[in-house]
């Protein structure tokens, strides 16, 4: 193994359930919207004959690494170095027209947090980067010291839930220049307030995770692909996601709701009369956390929730049925 292959030794989360999952999806390919070190794609090949995999990661890093591990299966993989709502231009250009599945493990990976050099951890000594695609101009460093306090306290409001996100957001104006996420980290940590410090973990996870996804527009893409990702799967496949904090999964749960409901705003204990068409079933019988076990061995795993649904015919949900 070479040290980039040991730099994205990744576990990945769920993995038994996920295999699962796909099982009985109809023969063809599966998207693997985030594929980081391809641990998902790979089991997914190994277990189930009948399926191809298109992974997509908008890190050039995992890529390589993950194309490398996925070339033993050869044309029953590919992938495409995209962002994932751009799933479509990564199809036609492997002339692929329809889906049988698709994955979503959202968030960042354990080998980014790991690499030093990213930015991501505060942890670590490192630049303010935090880039999931390492093309983009734009770093950490742009939003923690280019925003304004209330520009800065929206987003650590906005993504990371931060109760003290004013008081955050006013220390680190006035500690800029800020240069490393050792020193942010500082500035968080003395910000808060000593008594909530000692509960939740580190005081500094909520605002590196909020600058994390507002500089990579974590949650503004998702809903979209979501959406590409069920109109392109065919009848019978499935769509799995894994989100790991409350935006993610309350992103994910309306799109899905709103695929399997049509949109529809009629009373619930109405019939629709609004014309709204499903498209999606919730697949019923799949764990949506992950066991007791993998919470003590994969720290990743702690706060994972796993969502699933099927793509059905579209039926509206009024008296008008199939269409």
């Amino acid at each position: 193994m070479t040290e980039s292959d040991t730099d994205f030794s990744h576990r990945p989360v769920m993995l038994d359930e996920i295999v699962k999952v796909f099982a009985s999806v109809p023969p063809g390919w599966v998207l693997d919207a985030t594929l980081g070190g391809a641990g998902h794609a790979t089991a997914l090949l190994e277990a189930h004959p009948h399926l191809r995999i298109l992974g997509l990661d908008r890190d050039g890093d995992a890529l390589a690494v993950a194309s490398a591990r996925l070339a033993v299966h050869g044309d029953r993989a590919a992938t495409a170095h995209v962002r994932f709502d751009h799933l479509d231009h990564a199809m036609e250009a492997l002339s692929v027209d329809h889906l049988s599945g698709a994955l979503f493990d959202l968030g960042v990976s354990s080998p980014q947090l790991d690499r030093t050099e990213r930015g991501f951890s505060y942890r670590h000594e490192a630049p303010l980067d935090m880039r999931m695609d390492q093309r983009e101009p734009w770093t950490a460093s742009d939003i923690v010291n280019g925003y304004d306090e209330s520009q800065l306290a929206q987003a650590l409001r906005r993504h990371g839930d931060e109760r003290f996100a004013t008081r955050i957001a006013r220390a680190i104006v006035a500690a800029r220049p800020v240069e490393t996420t050792t020193q942010l980290a500082e500035i968080v940590v003395a910000a808060i307030p000593a008594a909530a410090r000692r509960t939740g973990g580190h005081p500094a996870k909520r605002t590196f995770q909020a600058i994390r996804i507002e500089l990579n527009r974590e949650l503004e893409v998702l809903p979209a692909a979501l959406d590409l990702a069920i109109e392109r799967t065919v009848e019978g496949g499935r769509i799995a996601v894994l989100s790991y904090h409350s935006g993610e999964d309350r992103i994910v749960k309306q799109r899905m709701r709103f695929a399997e409901t049509g949109g529809c705003v009629c009373p619930p204990e109405l019939p629709c009369v609004c014309d709204a068409v499903q498209t999606v079933r919730v697949v019923r019988g799949i764990p949506k956390t992950p066991s007791e076990a993998e919470r003590t061995t994969n720290p990743r795993a702690r706060s994972a929730r796993l969502r699933v649904v099927e793509r059905v015919a579209p039926t509206r949900r009024g008296a008008g049925g199939r269409i």
